[in-house]
């Protein structure tokens, strides 16, 4: 409670030249770093802003489920973007807290972004450190990225229009760690076919 009043704050003493968005989507299942959060349709949303000079924070939000009842994800995050030497640089931090869910999932994030044209690099410090790797080609997209003993994920999508909308159909392939037992350090592998359709104000 105290992230989210701390969010609202910033929200409100927000200069004037500040951009603010809005966005909301529907997705046949909620897909993140190759793992289902939902196993099931995902109303998703939130509320971003950002100032000229970088600086940026937003709230977003889903349903989710981890097998222990429905529940809901609501991050909170802020950071700061810029260009050094041709190289975009974003940095930021980001609190993944659940509601009506295992309270023991919630957790937090700094992370480290680099762009330059089609490529992108990230690096996500927190529980399990996260390394993700992009390329864009036109309208599709390919990433690769890896868990510290979890295991790695492949994502190919493809954005497309739909007349007022924005859609997008993806694949994503998760192939988990095992331990010396042979055992799944998180769980079996997994693959999902998803649709989404967005749109933002």
């Amino acid at each position: 409670m105290k992230k989210l009043l701390l969010m609202v704050g910033l929200i409100v003493t927000l200069p004037s030249f500040a951009g603010i968005s809005a966005n909301v989507s529907l997705t046949s299942d909620y897909i993140w770093r190759g793992m289902t959060q939902s196993d099931a349709p995902a109303v998703q949303g939130g509320f971003d802003f950002e100032a000229d000079s970088g600086f940026y924070a937003g709230v977003w939000g889903s349903n989710v489920n981890f097998n222990d009842g429905a529940g809901s994800e609501l991050d909170l995050y802020l950071g700061y973007g810029f260009e050094m030497g041709g190289v975009g640089v974003d940095v930021g931090y980001i609190s993944y807290e659940y509601i009506d869910s295992d309270p023991d999932a919630t957790f937090d994030e700094t992370y480290v972004g680099l762009s330059m044209g089609d490529f992108g690099l990230s690096f996500a410090f927190g529980d399990a450190d996260y390394t993700e790797i992009s390329y864009a080609i036109g309208d599709v997209s390919i990433s690769y990225g890896d868990y510290d003993n979890t295991g790695s994920n492949f994502l190919v999508s493809y954005g497309f229009s739909c007349g007022a909308y924005d859609c997008g159909l993806a694949y994503s392939d998760f192939s988990a760690d095992t331990d010396s037992s042979g055992d799944f350090y998180y769980g079996p592998d997994e693959d999902a076919l998803v649709f989404s359709v967005s749109a933002s104000l």
